[in-house]
């Protein structure tokens, strides 16, 4: 079984509500055990406009091999109404393939690890919630690029679990 890390985001119609049920989709997928999910992310668009996106980083363990994952992550956007309209455009879902074990593949349509991972707040933090120690191969650990990326304007998003307040009200809270 391989260890990968799926960037999941999206800002079109109830985002938050889309990456919860991208999580229990992936987790009925034959092959795939998910293992764990970080925390819920705000982050603004990069080198796009449009709405913030919701983002999050899934743990998986899979027996599939990296191709047959991203082909799997591929159809679950469309099935969850993904449209490739033009780069960068807003969607209603997008999976990444972050890290698949510690390979590095390169080739015309898979890129492993995630061209831009160690670029973006949004899938940086995450990893670092789940994983400290996380190395990028051929980059490094994750969490020695977090400086590159502190201007980036990224919250997490924390759901009260108080039960003296009676209600789940989301806070947010900066996390630079």
């Amino acid at each position: 079984m391989t260890v990968a890390y799926l960037g999941l985001g999206a800002n079109l119609g109830d985002a938050r509500q889309t990456l919860k049920d991208v999580v229990v989709c992936l987790a009925q997928q034959p092959g795939i055990t998910v293992l764990a999910k970080s925390s819920l992310y705000v982050s603004s668009p990069v080198d796009a406009a449009g709405d913030d996106y919701h983002n999050c980083v899934v743990v998986v363990g899979t027996t599939l091999d990296a191709r047959a994952l991203l082909e799997l992550c591929l159809d679950i956007e469309t099935q969850f109404g993904r449209e490739r309209s033009y780069r960068n455009a807003p969607r209603t879902l997008d999976i990444d393939l972050l890290l698949f074990g510690d390979e590095q593949i390169d080739e015309p349509d898979l890129v492993v690890p995630h061209p831009r991972v160690t670029q973006r707040a949004f899938t940086l933090l995450p990893l670092v919630e789940l994983d400290a120690d996380v190395v990028v191969p051929g980059s490094g650990r994750a969490r020695d690029h977090l400086p590159s990326v502190a201007g980036q304007r990224i919250e997490k998003v924390m759901v009260c679990q108080c039960p003296l307040l009676g209600s789940r009200a989301p806070q947010r809270a900066s996390v630079r």
